[in-house]
C-alpha cells in the first residue's frame, strides 16, 4: 500500500467538500475510491463528470456494465469489479452477466459478445483495432458514437483502475458481498 489518504467529508480539501457532497447523495456516503481522489478536487470531479457522461452514452445498462466491467476485469481492479458488480445489482442488470464477465465467460448475446470483444481489443492494443474488427463491431449492431463511447467508458475506468493500484483502496462494506 502507498498509504494514500482516504478523506473524509471532514478531511477532505475544502473544493472537495461539495463533490463528496455529491457522493453522499449517489451512494449514501463517500466512497473510498472518491474518498482517495478527493485530495486532488480536480481528479475527483473529472471522474464524476465522466462517470455521468458514461451513463448518459448510447449504452442501456447492460451494455454499460459490459465496459466497465470488461476494464475491470482486464486491469485486474479489486476495488471495481465488486463496486460495478453492486451497480450493475442497483441498474437491475442480470446477474449472470455480472458472473460471467467476471469470470471472463461468453456473454448471452452475439451483440454483448462483440461489445466485450472490441472493449478488449482497444484496452489490449491501445486503441488500435482493425478495420475488419471494428466492421465486425458495426455489423452486431453499434456505430461509431458506440465507438466512441467506449473509450469515454475507458478513460474513467482508467482513472479508477490506476488509482485504486496506488492506493489498495480499501473496499467499503456496501460492496464486500460482491468480492
Amino acid at each position: 500500500m502507498n498509504n494514500l489518504t482516504i478523506h473524509t467529508l471532514e478531511t477532505a480539501p475544502e473544493a472537495s467538500k461539495p463533490l463528496l457532497q455529491n457522493s453522499i447523495r449517489n451512494f449514501g456516503s463517500v466512497p473510498s475510491l472518491h474518498g482517495v481522489m478527493a485530495e486532488s478536487p480536480v481528479v475527483l470531479e473529472a471522474y464524476q463528470m465522466l462517470h455521468k457522461w458514461f451513463q448518459e452514452s448510447a449504452f442501456n445498462a447492460e451494455e454499460l456494465t459490459v465496459v466497465w466491467q470488461t476494464i475491470n476485469v482486464e486491469h485486474g481492479c479489486h476495488y471495481c469489479i465488486p463496486a460495478h458488480a453492486a451497480i450493475a445489482k442497483m441498474m437491475k442488470v442480470d446477474d449472470a452477466l455480472t458472473t460471467a464477465l467476471r469470470n471472463q465467460q461468453p456473454m448471452p448475446s452475439p451483440q454483448l459478445q462483440a461489445l466485450h470483444d472490441t472493449t478488449l481489443l482497444i484496452v489490449r492494443n491501445r486503441g488500435r483495432v482493425s478495420e475488419d474488427d471494428i466492421a465486425a463491431f458495426y455489423a452486431a449492431g453499434y456505430s461509431q458514437k458506440h465507438l466512441l463511447d467506449i473509450i469515454l467508458g475507458l478513460a474513467q475506468k482508467v482513472m479508477s483502475n490506476y488509482i485504486n493500484h496506488l492506493a489498495d483502496t480499501p473496499i467499503d462494506e456496501r460492496f464486500a458481498a460482491f468480492v
